[in-house]
């Protein structure tokens, strides 16, 4: 098992979130993720849009990888499960970024690719 690097854990822990490209998913500019590290777990809660609430649980696969799961109820209380893989960087403005590929595993189908953006004046 890969352990959250140091790096990982100050890029992601305690953070905020938008997509800042989501096309095929649920997500919107209005739905706020909040991600930490509890031990070697990535745990989060997101809400917003079409989103009432969701959680999200996940590891780190890489120095700059991670894995989640992740399931929510929307607005029109449809309950939705997926998975994601991604990349963790930095933007040209310091602020953390991350990419995923993404796909439903229940609730809905379909894939896609994401990219989120940590909220200006986070941390």
């Amino acid at each position: 098992m890969n352990l959250p690097t140091d790096e990982l854990r100050t890029r992601l822990h305690d953070r905020y979130f938008v997509p800042a490209e989501n096309l095929q998913g649920l997500s919107s500019i209005d739905t706020v993720f909040h991600y930490q590290l509890q031990d070697d777990a990535i745990v989060g809660t997101y809400a917003g849009g079409r989103v009432a609430r969701g959680n999200l649980i996940g590891r780190a696969t890489g120095p700059d990888t991670i894995e989640l799961l992740y399931h929510c109820i929307t607005t029109d209380g449809e309950l939705l499960a997926g998975w994601s893989r991604g990349r963790v960087g930095a933007g040209a403005d310091g602020r953390t970024t991350l990419e995923f590929m993404w796909g439903w595993l229940a609730g809905a189908q379909g894939d896609g690719e994401s990219r989120y953006v940590e909220v200006a004046g986070n941390g």
